[in-house]
């Protein structure tokens, strides 16, 4: 279904699958500072506050990009110690002292990796557009691989549903919508669109939020279906639609998936009997359903379909069941932990983010 332009606000922007960097992420290209100087930084929505490494470094990864140098930028502003944005980073336990009067932040994440610098705003350009007095973090320092070894990205521009994302930030201008397409291949081109029209979405989900955790957009699964078997799900489950980082595998760091699941026995077992005609293979990582497809010159797997509620049912194209030989979901520790909806099975679906109509939305075939 072709995706439908909303009004003169909405701004459109490509997003390709970052192999050439050293990813699996899908990144785009944006500019910073005054004048601008290109970055290409991959899409999140699993989190509210942009960064992007910057000068001096005392421990970053290599990029492909020039580093951001925040002393050539004429609009560049760190925030002050005594400023209501570095009030917020304590409030939020990202606070990290000060550095003479500018305020520094300090984030870790789940993988025991962590990063500071300085909380700053300066002009973001996104193609032809301009974001004046974006908030974003100035990376000076990473530790336990943050991005990993292979990754040459500058940074992560974040949709998350806080105050901080450029969602947030963008939606007196964009509107509190917007729509991104992930491509499949390096070649192929999807795009990220702020003010999207929510029209053209005929599948549609509620979408659920959390006054705890308010960067996480949620969505009610009722049921999984694996050719024509429905798996009932516990009740209630709620999955959050952000990328989720999964195993190594062949030359690069991660890859990003699924880690949708509820009982993995039950999956993965109605999973296997669809694809009994093939020998089981050794897992990939957390991966642990693979299948040994020597030989055979096609491949024929069960369709599986994610059913939401409100009725909206999706079917995953064959590139979101299967990555590499492997089945592309990986089990969470129990039923009660919250499921992942990854960017493999996002793949070349449009997926609307209708904030203020409280709706997420699916076309397929978008890209």
């Amino acid at each position: 279904m072709a995706r439908t332009k909303s009004s003169r606000n909405d701004l459109t922007l490509p997003t390709t699958l970052g192999l050439s960097l050293g990813t699996l992420q899908h990144v785009i290209t944006v500019g910073i500072g005054s004048p601008a100087v290109n970055q290409t930084m991959f899409i999140d929505t699993g989190s509210d506050v942009s960064w992007v490494q910057c000068k001096p470094c005392s421990r970053c990864h290599s990029q492909a990009d020039s580093l951001f140098d925040p002393s050539l930028s004429s609009t560049y502003s760190p925030f002050t110690c005594s400023s209501a944005a570095c009030a917020q980073l304590r409030q939020d336990d990202r606070g990290n002292g000060c550095s003479g009067s500018q305020c520094q932040y300090i984030l870790n994440y789940g993988d025991a990796s962590r990063t500071t610098g300085s909380y700053s705003s300066d002009t973001l350009s996104l193609g032809s557009n301009a974001v004046s007095n974006f908030k974003f973090r100035c990376n000076q320092s990473e530790s336990c691989l943050l991005l990993h070894d292979q990754d040459q990205t500058a940074g992560l521009i974040e949709l998350g549903g806080g105050a901080q994302s450029l969602a947030t930030q963008t939606s007196g201008t964009f509107g509190k919508a917007f729509s991104y397409c992930l491509p499949l291949t390096p070649g192929s081109s999807g795009f990220l669109t702020m003010g999207v029209a929510t029209s053209g979405f005929v599948v549609k989900t509620p979408l659920l939020r959390s006054r705890q955790v308010p960067e996480y957009y949620g969505v009610k699964i009722k049921h999984i279906r694996i050719g024509t078997l429905p798996l009932h799900l516990p009740s209630g489950l709620v999955l959050d639609l952000n990328n989720c980082y999964l195993v190594p595998a062949l030359s690069m760091n991660i890859i990003s998936g699924s880690c949708l699941m509820q009982d993995g026995y039950s999956f993965k077992s109605a999973f296997r009997a669809g694809m009994k005609q093939y020998p089981p293979a050794q897992p990939m990582g957390i991966l642990d359903t693979c299948f040994d497809f020597s030989g055979q010159s096609s491949i024929r797997i069960p369709t599986i379909a994610l059913m939401f509620s409100g009725g909206a049912v999706v079917n995953l194209s064959p590139e979101g069941i299967i990555l590499e030989s492997c089945l592309a979901f990986a089990a969470n520790r129990d039923d009660s932990s919250l499921g992942i909806i990854g960017n493999v099975q996002q793949r070349m679906f449009e997926v609307l983010y209708d904030v203020g109509g409280g709706a997420v939305g699916f076309n397929v075939g978008a890209c």
